[in-house]
């Protein structure tokens, strides 16, 4: 086994544990560990909201969530002899739910994950003007299968994944982030959910920082939630067991850290929470290719080789979506969001017809491995976006054919009270 260079406790918050984590992006947070290029690395991983969501049947817990600590994210790992300018090649030897002797328990990953539904008072997500309410849904885990009490005729193979790792950004690249996020939110300062969050020193967590050292982090750390040009939260389905991934080095000792596990997610991760979220852990290997940003020409975000491991789904029911706001009659110019948002939609009006609820279809969309694509962007005015579902993750048919579709009590996700 790859040696742990940071290790969890998943009875203990991120904050409790030997070493803790970070929620904040920024260049000071000190590295809870060095590996010399060429290293395999096992990075431990609490579930992103340090294990918030219970399993139980009630989606208060993710009404509810609190969102200002998180990400929890593991590490940084520094690298010996990482300067600027140089490329992180990072691949992914292993990864997974939480491993004995605490495979399973409370905190997700032992044994079972989530996928939620954000309020649209509390982060929202690509759906939340027509579902602005909390929602959850359970997911059991057995081997690469994933079941839900709460989505019942489904079962799929998870693609596992990591949602959010990167490299520290420089003083300079945090400064950029800083003020061209706070000039979008000064165009809306008052929109629900955020256009953008700005750094916030309440429950900031800097690894082994305090006094001044951790102060500094509150008041210029970057919020974990948008990818950015050091990677961070991309929630790739598709980068997985064999993926290889080359992160710009920033900083000297590039800072690599992450987090965010992922059982299973759909492309889009729609709502917000769509993957189905635990804690586990993930191996690496490390190395380096020397003045690789300025080679290569990767300064704006890494680069992904993506991994052979995926399910085998080959037929799928095809959802369309343009440019158009439908109800308004309204056309937006090749918006691939808009189009991608109509897909979804019909998707979800289409499951409706066989017994699932809204926000059951919706939390199915996000985890499963559905397929997003952009697939026409120069027919002006209208883009064109499609969501391939796989058919073969129902226990029953859901093509249309003349006998209409096969009506049933799905049951119900989890609510809000």
């Amino acid at each position: 086994m790859p040696d742990v260079v940071f290790s969890v406790d998943q009875a203990k918050s991120m904050r409790d544990q030997v070493v803790p984590g970070h929620n904040r992006w920024h260049p000071d947070i000190p590295a809870a560990a060095t590996v010399a290029p060429g290293s395999s690395i096992r990075i431990e991983c609490r579930e992103w909201t340090d294990a918030q969501i219970g399993n139980n049947d009630s989606a208060n817990d993710v009404r509810d969530v609190y969102l200002d600590g998180c990400h929890m994210l593991s590490g940084p790992i520094a690298i010996e002899g990482a300067e600027p300018g140089d490329l992180l090649v990072v691949d992914i030897l292993d990864l997974g739910p939480v491993q004995a002797p605490q495979e399973y328990g409370d905190a997700p990953g032992q044994g079972w994950g989530y996928t939620g539904i954000f309020s649209k008072l509390n982060g929202g997500g690509f759906l939340t003007d027509q579902y602005p309410d909390a929602y959850k849904a359970i997911w059991d885990f057995s081997g690469q299968k994933a079941t839900s009490r709460h989505i019942p005729g489904v079962s799929y193979t998870g693609i596992t994944h990591p949602g959010l790792f990167g490299t520290a950004p420089s003083p300079e690249l945090l400064a950029k982030w800083n003020e061209r996020e706070r000039a979008l939110i000064a165009t809306d300062p008052d929109r629900v959910p955020p256009l953008a969050l700005p750094p916030l020193e309440a429950a900031v967590l800097g690894g082994t920082a305090t006094g001044e050292q951790l102060a500094g982090i509150g008041r210029d750390g970057a919020r974990t939630v948008p990818p950015r040009e050091n990677g961070g939260n991309h929630d790739i389905k598709n980068f997985t067991r064999g993926s290889r991934v080359f992160y710009p080095v920033h900083h000297p000792g590039a800072l690599f850290s992450g987090g965010d596990l992922h059982f299973s997610q759909g492309d889009g991760e729609i709502t917000f929470c769509g993957a189905i979220e635990m804690g586990g852990f993930i191996d690496f290997h490390v190395d380096l290719i020397k003045g690789g940003m300025q080679t290569y020409g990767v300064t704006t975000n890494p680069i992904l080789i993506p991994g052979n491991v995926e399910p085998r789904y080959s037929e799928f029911v095809t959802f369309i979506g343009i440019s158009v706001e439908h109800e308004t009659n309204t056309n937006f110019y090749n918006d691939a969001t808009v189009a991608y948002r109509n897909a979804c939609l019909n998707a979800i009006e289409y499951l409706k017809k066989f017994g699932y609820s809204g926000p059951q279809a919706y939390l199915l969309l996000g985890s499963a491995p559905i397929e997003g694509r952009v697939s026409g962007v120069v027919d002006i005015p209208n883009a064109c976006c499609t969501l391939y579902l796989p058919t073969a993750i129902f226990d029953f048919d859901i093509t249309p054919s003349a006998a209409g579709p096969i009506m049933a009590d799905r049951g119900s996700c989890a609510v809000s009270s």
